[in-house]
Parts: C-alpha cells; sequence; structure tokens
C-alpha cells in the first residue's frame, strides 16, 4: 500500500491534463512542502502549503482542520477546481481503462475494484494517505541533547550550543512556547489567534470556524460511510461527533509542530513570514489587543532582550537535521 501511495503521490494523471501532481507542492526535497508564501493555484491565495513530515501523529488535517483523516485531506485537494481539478469519474477511468494502473491497484488493496467510482477514488486517497503516514522528520541535534540528558551522558550533552541551550530554557520558561508547542512533536494539535492578520483580498480567511462547518458537513468524515472501521469502533469519530462550532474559532489557525522547521520557511499560515527571526519578532512584539477577547489569555508580549531573540531562534534552528 505504502509503495503504491509513492507511486501516486508523483503521478500527475490524478489532476484535470496532468498538471500536476501531489509532489508538486509537497516536494519531498523541500521538507515535503514548495518554499512559497502561498501555494500556486489556491483559489483562496491566502494559505501555506505545509509540510507532509510526521503528519500522520495529527488528529486535524488543514490549517483550518477542515479533515478529520489523512485520507480525506488527500482526497480534498484532487478534487478541489483550484487544486488538482480532476473529477471522480475522470480518475476511476484511469484506473479501469488501463491494464497496469488496474493491476498495481487490485494488489495494493487485495481486493477487485470496488464497482463505483466513488469508492475506487477513496482507496485512491488511503493509499495516498498511507504513504505520507511513513513520512517521519529525522533526527536532530536538540534529539541528541535530550537523549544524552536521559542518559546522563554529559560530555554528548556539552556539545549542544550554549545559545541553543539557553533558547531552550527561555521556550519552557518566560516565553512559555511550549504551553502550545508541546511534546514530541511541539504542538499541542490544536488551534489559535497568534495576531497573524486574516482579512485577505475580498474578505477574511474564517480559518478553524470555517474548516469545522465544512468538516461536519463532509460525508467523508470519521462518521460517514467511508470510515472502514466504522463509527463506534473508531475512538477518533468520537471527537468528531462532539465537534462545536463557536465564534471564537473565527481566525483561529492550527499550531503547526516545529521539527525540521528551519526547512520549511516561510512560516505561519498565510506565509508571511520569511525567517525564525521575523517569527520570534512577531511574538517579541506582539500586539495583544489584536488577539480574541474571550476565554484564558495565552499569548503576552515576551519584550526580549536582543540575546534572548537570538538564542531562542538558535534552539528552534536545532529542531531540524
Amino acid at each position: 500500500m505504502v509503495a503504491y501511495g509513492r507511486r501516486l503521490f508523483s503521478d500527475p494523471a490524478l489532476s484535470s491534463g496532468d498538471r500536476i501532481s501531489c509532489a508538486t507542492c509537497h516536494d519531498p526535497r523541500r521538507a515535503f512542502q514548495d518554499g512559497r508564501p502561498v501555494a500556486e493555484g489556491r483559489g483562496v491565495g491566502v494559505r501555506n502549503t505545509p509540510t507532509l513530515l510526521d503528519v500522520a501523529d495529527r488528529r486535524w488535517f488543514g490549517w483550518d482542520g477542515g479533515h478529520d483523516s489523512l485520507w480525506a485531506a488527500s482526497l480534498a485537494p484532487l478534487l478541489d477546481p483550484n487544486e488538482m481539478a480532476s473529477r471522480v469519474d475522470e480518475m476511476a477511468a484511469r484506473v479501469r481503462g488501463q491494464p497496469a494502473r488496474r493491476r498495481a491497484h487490485e494488489a495494493a488493496f487485495g481486493v477487485t475494484l470496488p464497482e463505483d467510482d466513488l469508492s475506487l477514488v477513496v482507496q485512491l486517497a488511503k493509499a495516498l494517505a498511507a504513504y505520507q503516514a511513513s513520512l517521519r522528520s529525522p533526527r536532530t541535534a536538540f534529539d541528541r541533547f535530550r537523549d544524552a540528558l536521559v542518559r546522563g551522558d554529559r560530555a554528548s550533552a556539552a556539545r549542544y550550543p550554549l545559545a541553543a541551550q539557553r533558547g531552550l530554557r527561555l521556550f519552557i520558561g518566560e516565553a512559555r512556547c511550549s504551553v502550545c508547542h508541546a511534546g514530541p512533536a511541539f504542538t499541542n494539535d490544536e488551534f489559535a489567534d497568534i495576531g497573524v492578520p486574516f482579512f485577505v483580498a475580498g474578505g477574511a480567511d474564517a480559518g478553524r470556524h470555517g474548516g469545522l462547518s465544512r468538516l461536519l458537513a463532509s460525508p467523508m468524515n470519521r462518521l460517514g460511510a467511508f470510515n472502514d472501521a466504522g463509527e463506534s469502533a473508531d475512538p477518533r469519530a468520537l471527537l468528531t461527533r462532539h465537534l462545536k462550532i463557536e465564534p471564537r474559532h473565527f481566525g483561529e489557525f492550527r499550531v503547526p509542530g516545529l521539527r525540521q522547521l528551519a526547512r520549511t520557511a516561510p512560516y505561519m499560515h498565510d506565509g508571511s513570514m520569511a525567517t525564525l527571526e521575523e517569527v520570534v519578532r512577531h511574538y517579541d512584539r506582539l500586539d495583544e489587543e489584536r488577539l480574541h477577547a474571550d476565554g484564558e489569555r495565552i499569548l503576552r508580549r515576551l519584550n526580549l532582550q536582543a540575546e534572548q531573540a537570538a538564542d531562542l531562534a538558535a534552539f528552534l534552528r536545532t529542531l531540524s537535521k
């Protein structure tokens, strides 16, 4: 299945007119993103292409959490007229009409092709998801430092740069970055307003509010018929069942993981920050009045000294290979 998904990932035949493949925007040479502020061809024109490394660990998918499974998130760009712009009948016909494709598909799933086109295309998305689930970020200088501390190896730990050590203390201490960027992937898998404007040409990017609306209305969510496990046997379906849309979700975006951060510039959901120094500066000079007023206030202006800002950026760079 993974090998089949890998082939599909680079196959332009999944797009209308054989124009692009998944790898066009999620380039393996660029940590599975494209290095652009916003993806080309996207109708909204405001979203940055996220990396796919470690994507299998996420609970929700996309900057707005508009999907609750990796396969549904893989299906959406295939059919989006502003992205790959394919159609269910077109993709199904290409598999059915070409013996080599048909054999590869049946071998991957161990069954004959389903009779209806939509089920076949959903299988394509699930094969793509299987491949993406295999994409893992490599070990980093931070991982080696952490492991050295765990085993009490002071000599190895001492190789970790002093600036990064100071930045780590800031990250988990005074700057409180780890409140949201927690755990081994450095994300709490939630959504937040961090003061990045969400107004765009022609309106606003509703963020999580719009993502929830699409997710709950989608027949491809975990509550639908295409969930192989079935709603009752899938613990994550319960999360979808109890989702509620609230006003505070407007303008909230996913808290991204920080692994391989140095390789995935530019940053933020709109790609508006080109460097890690710009990201640190954003939080350092945060306009707290711009943030949502309801709920507990988590973010606050950091007011760092120049050396502290440099140390924080130095630590963040050690989360990349």
